[in-house]
């Protein structure tokens, strides 16, 4: 370019083409917030970069139910994975179930193909489903790179969503009388010692969030002891008053024994709580920056943070 050609004035550019940059300008800033925190922190930045324009996407979450024979069940869980993507729009949200329900694990996993995903499981603690269930159907899709996220439980906001139950199922939600009071925590039940122990400590959490009120676990299955047990215990201890707390997903045929045998209000499974969407998140978020202590996350040979 010669000296008396730089020295001309540059030409505006036309308004359409101003129009585009300022469009081009406004998504990238969008993008960039979109992994800020309303509390100002950036979000985990795992991702692939796809597509010759180099768009950054963050690894799916699949979240991995149990599956039931209960019509309710599966739209409870859409619900609850429909306020996950309002609270995190743009990220790919998926299902898989262990069994009963479509799409099972295996087929939402190949769905992915080569893609990262994080499985986070809709389930409460860490069973046979959690240590063996899902790892395996990991290990059988090698192209897929993935982390298994923690069970939900036990978690202050798993606490939140069965208070919130209760209280919609009449608890008083101010302070009062409890000398009388108890609540069962009925839960599915499982032969794994650290399944029962995530159940006890959620229990002892409930209790703390209920003021000291006692707060028994029982189970539907594989444990001891049943719900009516549970309740039959207390009132020996003069409490007469008891509430069925439902340490469940979502509707099917344990959660409706449970209810059918509080002997006063039973509280809805914990569903689409707003809480419940939080903790996937949270729970999703923890696997990607490895967060949670090691024996809450289960990973295999192929994990997302090597990747």
């Amino acid at each position: 370019m010669t000296e008396s050609a730089s020295a001309q004035p540059r030409e505006s550019l036309p308004l359409d083409s101003t129009a585009q940059l300022l469009t081009r300008i406004t998504a990238q800033l969008g993008a960039q917030l979109s992994h800020v925190s309303l509390n100002g922190t950036r979000r985990p930045m795992h991702h692939r970069t796809g597509g010759s324009a180099g768009i950054t996407r963050a690894p799916a979450l699949v979240a991995v139910a149990h599956g039931s024979r209960d019509p309710q069940a599966l739209r409870t869980v859409m619900r609850l994975l429909d306020r996950v993507r309002e609270l995190r729009p743009g990220l790919d949200v998926r299902l898989g179930h262990i069994e009963l329900n479509e799409p099972l694990l295996p087929a939402a996993l190949s769905g992915l193909g080569s893609d990262d995903a994080v499985l986070v499981p809709l389930l409460l603690g860490r069973g046979h489903h959690v240590k063996r269930d899902i790892p395996a159907a990991v290990a059988a899709a090698p192209a897929l790179r993935a982390t298994i996220a923690a069970p939900l439980g036990p978690h202050p906001l798993l606490v939140e969503a069965l208070y919130g139950r209760l209280v919609e199922a009449g608890w008083p939600a101010e302070e009062s009388d409890s000398r009388g009071s108890a609540v069962v925590l009925a839960a599915a039940g499982s032969r794994d010692p650290d399944s029962a122990a995530d159940t006890r400590r959620t229990a002892r959490m409930l209790s703390e969030r209920l003021g000291g009120v006692p707060v028994v676990p029982a189970y539907a299955s594989a444990t001891a002891p049943t719900v009516p047990v549970a309740v039959r215990a207390l009132a020996a201890r003069g409490r007469h008053r008891v509430a069925v707390a439902s340490y469940f997903t979502a509707p099917g045929r344990f959660a409706t024994a449970a209810a059918a045998a509080a002997p006063g209000s039973a509280a809805a499974p914990l569903g689409a709580h707003p809480a419940m969407a939080r903790l996937l998140l949270c729970r999703y978020d923890q696997a990607l920056t490895g967060a949670l202590p090691a024996h809450e996350v289960a990973t295999n040979d192929h994990l997302l943070a090597s990747a």
